[in-house]
């Protein structure tokens, strides 16, 4: 192994926050991941219908720990500080260097939410992509119906720019993208002191 391997930083990075901790997704997540996208709950918003086939899950990990790049795409696990378990995810992807901008999207286990789980480990994602990366725009696609989705977007800065009707068609229901803008200089990287917390929270 030649010194430029052993210089390489790995990727995603660790992220450490006071209640999360953003890591990299490992084999033993499955069982955690899984329960997160076969709830109809978390996944009441999403682009696909809950996942009720755990292959397509071990699918998705296998992206999640194969695919990181931080000219295209980075997913990290949300995991528990206190004993490191998966909580959720975040994921950076369709990263243009370039142009500067990326999109994000996120989940959470619905047990989780209402503890600034998901804020928390949004913060830190974007944090890492606007200083390290160098990245000049982040963009959300939040269904406009979601409406701890669209407030948690917005205490971190993000700006509604747009709607686009009937965008997606999951499980036969027609859905709305409510467009999210985030540039690097509107971002708020340090939570209020005090503040009323949210379902997705």
């Amino acid at each position: 192994m030649d010194a430029s391997t052993l210089a390489r930083p790995a990727f995603p990075p660790a992220l450490e926050g006071a209640r999360v901790r953003l890591r990299a997704h490992r084999d033993d997540d499955l069982d955690d991941l899984h329960a997160v996208h076969s709830d109809p709950a978390v996944m009441r918003f999403w682009s696909t219908p809950a996942w009720t086939d755990v292959d397509r899950t071990r699918e998705r990990l296998a992206v999640a720990q194969a695919g990181n790049d931080p000219d295209a795409y980075l997913a990290w696990a949300i995991a528990d500080r206190d004993d490191d378990r998966l909580l959720g995810g975040v994921t950076v992807f369709r990263i243009d260097r370039a142009q500067g901008r990326a999109e994000v999207g996120y989940a959470l286990r619905s047990s989780a939410w209402g503890r600034g789980h998901a804020q928390e480990a949004l913060r830190l994602a974007l944090a890492y992509v606007f200083a390290l990366l160098a990245l000049r725009r982040i963009e959300a696609d939040i269904d406009p119906r979601n409406l701890a989705s669209c407030r948690l977007v917005e205490r971190l800065g993000f700006v509604r720019e747009g709607l686009l009707r009937e965008r997606w068609c999951v499980a036969g229901e027609l859905q709305d993208t409510a467009l999210y803008g985030l540039l690097a200089r509107d971002f708020i990287d340090a939570p209020p002191a005090s503040r009323p917390r949210t379902a997705l929270d």
